[in-house]
């Protein structure tokens, strides 16, 4: 009776560990394609962003960014394309069209001379190898001048976020430290205005920055905003402060610190995940800004952010090819800004947390 009631543990035990295992395979089967398909796009962008214009009007054309093979012969640069002849499949550069038959040079033995092909050419196909191509990437560089889009952007990402810091940390440590009257009612409405649509004070501000202080055409519309703060931001932020304990303010009053100095030395150095966060977040939003860009720069060329300006990538060349390259462009510096504060913010939480 012993024995086989052991066996029965034993055959359940590794019961038990088959549908683990299997349902552990099956889990992680099913998050690797979950992952394959929702990066195929990029995969896609990168891919189609490497080809040529001549790879990509070739239906017969392989997936890879390839070169089609060019062959030279009596100072001309012939195509290379698979020919099917009595002796296989060869390698024959075209050097002569015609519609019922076309005339070849033989690349390995250029001294034998024309061979002739009975057969229509355009139902052949080019002979390709793998080849990477920056041109679409140079083209963009050069033509949209990028270096001085990234710059205007730049300048009104960096002051706007050195506002909207400010301000917003300012606004959340009012709230999560200090008794106002009404405090309460006037965090709720704030938090209200969260609810109001963009569209419903486009054209009183346009009024107030455009026709009232003459800031059309100016970096003002995009940079003064943020240093009133934002609601979303210092909801953030104000949360984060209430969670930091209050005897650490006032161990830090009993050593004479004031609010201004228990804000620098205790508050922040405890919140800077959420700190980053909110600089993230605004670093994001001001980058894919197209709106208020168009709104306000759309007569200063010069002025011009990236966001806005990628909408005249479409009249350098309506391409395949190059439009998957400028919405690259524009992608690189999030996804590298994101990746570095992303490991910023690892090491803050796990030094917060061992602090803690």
């Amino acid at each position: 009776m012993k024995k086989s009631s052991s066996r029965r543990q034993d055959t359940s035990t590794l019961t038990l560990r088959l549908w683990e295992f299997t349902g552990t395979s099956m889990l992680n089967l099913f998050i690797w394609i979950a992952l394959v398909v929702y990066l195929s796009p990029l995969t896609y962008m990168l891919v189609t962003s490497l080809k040529t214009a001549s790879q990509m009007n070739d239906a017969k054309a392989p997936l890879l960014p390839s070169q089609a093979e060019m062959y030279t012969y009596n100072g001309k640069s012939l195509l290379v394309y698979y020919v099917p002849t009595s002796t296989g499949i060869r390698q024959l550069a075209l050097e002569e069209k015609h519609i019922k038959y076309s005339l070849f040079v033989d690349p390995a033995d250029p001294q034998a001379g024309l061979i002739r092909w009975d057969g229509y050419w355009g139902s052949l196909k080019h002979v390709y190898h793998t080849q990477l191509t920056l041109a679409n990437f140079i083209t963009l560089w050069t033509t949209v001048d990028y270096p001085h889009l990234l710059r205007n952007t730049m300048i009104v990402i960096g002051l706007g976020e050195i506002g909207v810091l400010c301000s917003s940390i300012m606004v959340a440590y009012g709230f999560a430290r200090f008794r106002l009257p009404g405090g309460k009612f006037l965090f709720f409405l704030l938090i209200g205005t969260i609810m109001i649509p963009d569209s419903i004070i486009l054209v009183p501000t346009f009024v107030l920055f455009g026709r009232v202080l003459h800031w059309s055409g100016t970096f003002y519309p995009l940079i003064v905003p943020q240093f009133f703060g934002s609601a979303i931001y210092i909801f953030l932020l104000r949360q984060n402060f209430k969670t930091i304990p209050r005897d650490l303010d006032e161990a830090a009053m009993l050593d004479g610190a004031g609010p201004l100095r228990i804000l620098v030395s205790i508050i922040l150095p405890q919140a800077v995940p959420t700190v980053v966060t909110v600089a993230l977040l605004h670093f994001f939003n001001a980058w894919n800004e197209m709106k208020m860009a168009s709104l306000y720069l759309g007569t200063r060329p010069d002025l011009q952010t990236i966001a806005f300006s990628a909408q005249s990538y479409q009249s350098i060349g309506f391409t395949p090819e190059a439009l998957q390259a400028a919405a690259l462009l524009l992608m690189v510096i999030p996804l590298v800004v994101l990746f570095l504060s992303q490991r910023f913010f690892m090491e803050d939480m796990v030094i917060a947390s061992v602090e803690k």
